[in-house]
């Protein structure tokens, strides 16, 4: 499998951002790429009001989905990215849209969201209950996983026993200290402990700290991007990947299986007393 990574600074604008990445649809079906993963959220991006994603929010039959979904006809491409479409309640669905050949291949709402370091994604956003999503691509199974959701190995672990080779993952990662350790640290630990390729694309910008990379299954750095907008590619090999899961059979090696039952959705907890003060708002 060839992989592109698109790193985005998203505006609030959907008509921009969507220009920007039918742009590397393109750039990517010309460089002959299987898969373009975009980030998290890229049909627009609020750094000052986050409640307006719920007015933004789109349906996926909407201009913004449509428009990428058509980009797509006649490439032989397939391409992950992140959308706000609207939920039951007033709030909206963080979603992943799979397209490739002008339609919709499938679609995962994400499942955790970002109520930690003082942030509460859930004030705008519903988390969904599905069970975790994969498809095939060029040879290869890929899992979907949206940012926040790297930091529970339960989920990767899930969606290497259904047969993902490749975790896609969307993001929206806010620079702050030791975000960008977490990140790597993240993307690091899922691919070794699971022997899966992680494609992890960051939105950059003012907020986010971007560093889009790719992961192979015994934790080396194949490809990367800094802060500044761009598409990065890398080679995802079948070879390699069995060659990982033989010399570390982790997977062969584990003596229990994750529940995949949903938990009940828990309130972030209150710091007791001697805990220091919840640091300002984030995303991830």
């Amino acid at each position: 499998m060839r992989v592109a990574v698109g790193q985005v600074a998203a505006s609030a604008d959907w008509q921009e951002n969507l220009v920007t990445c039918t742009g590397y649809v393109k750039q990517a079906a010309d460089a002959g790429a299987d898969l373009l993963v975009l980030p998290e959220g890229v049909l627009a991006r609020f750094t000052d009001d986050f409640s307006r994603l719920r007015t933004a929010a789109q349906p996926l039959d909407g201009p913004f989905v449509s428009g990428l979904v058509a980009s797509t006809a006649g490439t032989g491409l397939t391409v992950v990215a992140g959308v706000h479409e609207p939920g039951p309640d007033g709030r909206a669905y963080n979603t992943l849209v799979v397209a490739a050949d002008g339609r919709i291949v499938t679609v995962y709402r994400k499942l955790h969201l970002y109520d930690a370091f003082g942030s509460k994604e859930s004030d705008n956003v519903v988390p969904a209950d599905d069970p975790p999503v994969t498809f095939r691509c060029a040879g290869l199974t890929v899992g979907l996983m949206t940012c926040y959701d790297v930091r529970f190995p339960e989920l990767a672990r899930l969606l290497t026993t259904a047969g993902a080779d490749v975790l896609a993952l969307p993001a929206a990662w806010v620079k702050g200290p030791l975000k960008e350790r977490h990140w790597e640290l993240m993307l690091a630990a899922r691919a070794v402990e699971n022997t899966v390729y992680v494609v992890g694309s960051g939105e950059c910008g003012a907020r986010n700290i971007g560093h889009s990379m790719v992961v192979d299954p015994l934790g080396v750095v194949s490809a990367r991007l800094a802060e500044q907008p761009g598409l990065l590619f890398a080679e995802l090999s079948a070879e390699r990947l069995a060659d990982a899961r033989r010399r570390l059979p982790v997977l062969a090696n584990r003596r229990f299986d994750v529940d995949p039952t949903p938990r009940p959705v828990a309130a972030s907890p209150v710091p007791g007393p001697g805990h220091a003060p919840v640091p300002a708002p984030e995303k991830e």
